[in-house]
Formats: C-alpha cells, sequence, structure tokens
C-alpha cells in the first residue's frame, strides 16, 4: 500500500480544503484616518512665489503671476523680479516690478497677491475663517500639515526663528478637532484648479 503525502498546514494559517489562505493583516488602513507624521520642511511664503494663481482682472477666470524669466531679482532674490500677469483665458498681460510686495495679513482681511494686489484663485471660505493658497504646492502643504496626527517642528524652531509657513497658520487651521472640516474645504480648493490643454492641473513652477 502507497502512503499518503501529508501536507503541511504553516502555523496560524486557517483550516481550508487543503488550500491554505493567507493571513489577515494585522491592520488595515482608513482612507479617513489622519496620515501619521508630519515634519515641518522649514518652507516660507517666499517658497511659493514663482506661481501665483489670480483672478483675471480682465475676464475674471485664472490667471498666473510668474516670475520674468531671465530676472532672478535684486542680488538673486528672486521673490523681487519682475513678475507678469498672464491669462489664457482672455490674453490678459501685465508686468510688475516686483520691488514691493505685500502680503495678506491673517484670514479675515482681503486675500489677495502680493505683486499685483488680484483676488488669489484658491480660497475657500470655512466658518472660521478664510483659507488660502498661491499654488498647488502650497496648498499641498497645508493639506499635509493639517492631516496629520504628529506634527513635528522644525529643529530650530526653539531658536527663536519660528517663521515657517506652517507654525504662522492660523491656530484655528490647527486644531484637530478643525481637521475634517478644513480638509474639506481644501479639497474644494483643489478642485477649483484650473487644467491646461494636456489635462493637468497647474503645478508651480509653470510659465
Amino acid at each position: 500500500m502507497r502512503g499518503r503525502a501529508l501536507r503541511v498546514r504553516p502555523p496560524g494559517a486557517p483550516r481550508t480544503n487543503g488550500v491554505p489562505r493567507p493571513l489577515a493583516p494585522s491592520h488595515t488602513h482608513r482612507m479617513d484616518t489622519p496620515t501619521a507624521r508630519f515634519r515641518d520642511p522649514r518652507s516660507t511664503v517666499y517658497d511659493f512665489l514663482d506661481l501665483v494663481l489670480v483672478r483675471c482682472p480682465g475676464c475674471a477666470g485664472a490667471a498666473r503671476v510668474v516670475r520674468v524669466p531671465g530676472d532672478e531679482g535684486p542680488g538673486g532674490r528672486r521673490p523681487f523680479a519682475a513678475r507678469r500677469l498672464v491669462c489664457g483665458g482672455c490674453g490678459t498681460s501685465r508686468k510688475s516690478g516686483g520691488t514691493r510686495l505685500t502680503f495678506p495679513r491673517g484670514t479675515a482681511g482681503p486675500v489677495t497677491d502680493p505683486y499685483f494686489g488680484r483676488p488669489l484663485w484658491l480660497r475657500a471660505e470655512t466658518r472660521h475663517g478664510t483659507l488660502w493658497a498661491y499654488n498647488l504646492d502650497h496648498l499641498d502643504l497645508i493639506r499635509r500639515f493639517v492631516a496629520a496626527s504628529l506634527r513635528e517642528r522644525a529643529p530650530w524652531y526653539d531658536t527663536g526663528q519660528k517663521m515657517t509657513l506652517v507654525t504662522r497658520l492660523p491656530v484655528w487651521v490647527k486644531r484637530a478637532g478643525n481637521r475634517g472640516e478644513v480638509l474639506r474645504a481644501l479639497d474644494r480648493m483643489h478642485a477649483g484648479v484650473p487644467v491646461e490643454r494636456a489635462g493637468a492641473p497647474v503645478q508651480a513652477g509653470g510659465a
């Protein structure tokens, strides 16, 4: 009589009709749970000025404020380089010297770009105040910060230099209890970003 081969069941595998099933994962990831960690990249508002999306003064559509090619600004300070406002919808084009910048103050006053004073395209009203961003990279940084359950400060935070973009966000944006509402507002802003002819959303650095 020929002996029968024994099938060895891996430890912990459930009993089946001869075909071991893979073990269930120890945990599952929910899309609506906060991300684990955010580390402050030390970005400041000046890091997002190469492209600013604004409301066009000609057609009220989405226009761009971009750095004039070849102009690196006085002493290589790119935020102070000349800027051009261009609209692909109506053809509006304006130029600014870029020597004087005016930034929004808080979330209660006018939310405009630093060069032409035009209303920002990326903005959303909440019951706490106004959310705004200059471009998609700026918006993404805020979203990653808000979504994180653990937020690490920049290493030099305690030295008195507390000027990073995320440290200057309003307190209501930082509160965990407002996370859901703020994320929904940020998603509405992202959904309103104009799409290029190639089908890709406008990204920072484009001209």
